[in-house]
């Protein structure tokens, strides 16, 4: 059958992925990415597809209404999969406005535009929201997150996300608006920005500069392989149910600390180094404000009634990361200098 599906964020890391899985797999759905291009946005990550012929790119403003309604008129949209969002928790606390604007405002317009275009006529329509399980708040010891573990968001990234899942549901319980929504752990892999955990410490490896741990690096986090989350993306949309939440987890629990030592004795072997030598550049620094201690997904819904699993163990997927980032230097590079953020205007403005 032949779609128009929209994909919000899909020039950002779990974003390119969901894109060129869509792309690549349904030549005959027509996929719309609408991303602004801020600075964890990058067209390079979609370089491979970026001439296929069910593949456009706009670029354009999620909280920015009449653009938004504009589009929807244009590519009369029969999906959309939004992941779209302000990620990081360090910057949401200093810039706390901005994960408003973006994760609630910007879902808000985009449920809006869709029961417009829509007008209650939803057959084969379906609005997916990916959301982090983040918003469940922080577990102790014991236990993981379900679909019905209670929201306690701490930050103000899992606040916004929390209150962007809160209007989802709203919109479909009043305009029966046909919904679904995922809740994911921690995403590695190619391409992620290298703001964060996986990616920062192999570029600072790789420059033999310190790698920054908070607090004692005791905090918990469930891993998951993108191109795993990106799989079970594609499986919720076609086949999970209208109205249903679905958590997506690697079961890969590891500390910070933890993480980190594995990633220095994989990075000592592959650049040749003494083993023990990059752990010397571990380096504890005061706790991020209000940082939750575990998360831990529980993903058996998923795997009963839809049948995903991971494909690869946090091992292989975290040596597959590895040597991407080493293989990719010229990207990473691309990003660290600030250059990749000419390549959209090279590609689009000046033709």
């Amino acid at each position: 059958m032949k779609k128009t599906i929209l994909i919000t964020g899909g020039a950002g890391f779990i974003g390119s992925h969901v894109v060129r899985k869509f792309v690549q797999d349904y030549p005959e759905y027509t996929i719309v990415n609408l991303d602004l291009l801020t600075y964890a946005g990058n067209l390079e990550n979609l370089q491979d597809i970026e001439n296929k012929p069910n593949y456009i790119f706009e670029c354009a403003d999620i909280a920015d209404a009449e653009t938004v309604d504009a589009l929807f008129k244009k590519y009369a949209f029969d999906g959309v999969i939004h992941l779209a969002a302000e990620s990081h928790v360090d910057r949401s606390i200093t810039d706390p406005a901005s994960f408003v604007r973006t994760n609630v405002q910007g879902t808000m317009v985009l449920l809006h535009a869709a029961k417009n275009l829509w007008k209650g006529n939803f057959e084969n329509k379906r609005f997916y929201h990916i959301s982090t399980d983040e918003v469940y708040g922080s577990l102790g010891a014991e236990g993981l997150f379900t679909e019905t573990t209670p929201y306690d968001p701490k930050s103000p990234y899992s606040a916004s996300k929390a209150s962007s899942d809160h209007f989802v549901r709203a919109y479909a319980n009043t305009y029966n608006l046909p919904i679904v929504i995922s809740n994911c752990s921690n995403n590695y892999g190619p391409n992620q920005f290298p703001e964060k955990l996986i990616p920062l410490c192999i570029n600072n490896i790789t420059n033999k500069k310190s790698l920054p741990i908070y607090g004692k690096g005791e905090n918990i986090r469930d891993w998951l392989y993108v191109i795993d989350h990106a799989a079970a993306i594609d499986l919720i949309y076609h086949k999970g149910q209208h109205g249903e939440t679905y958590n997506i987890g690697g079961n890969n629990e590891w500390t910070n600390i933890a993480l980190v030592r594995t990633l220095c004795k994989i990075m000592d072997n592959r650049l040749g180094r003494e083993e023990g030598e990059s752990e010397q550049l571990i380096t504890y620094v005061t706790d991020r404000a209000g940082h939750d201690l575990r998360y831990a997904i529980d993903s058996s819904k998923l795997m009963n009634e839809l049948g995903w699993k991971p494909s690869v163990t946090f091992e292989e997927g975290v040596e597959l990361t590895v040597d991407w980032y080493l293989d990719n230097n010229d990207w990473l590079q691309n990003i660290v200098s600030g250059d990749y953020a000419s390549y959209y205007d090279s590609m689009y403005k000046n033709k």
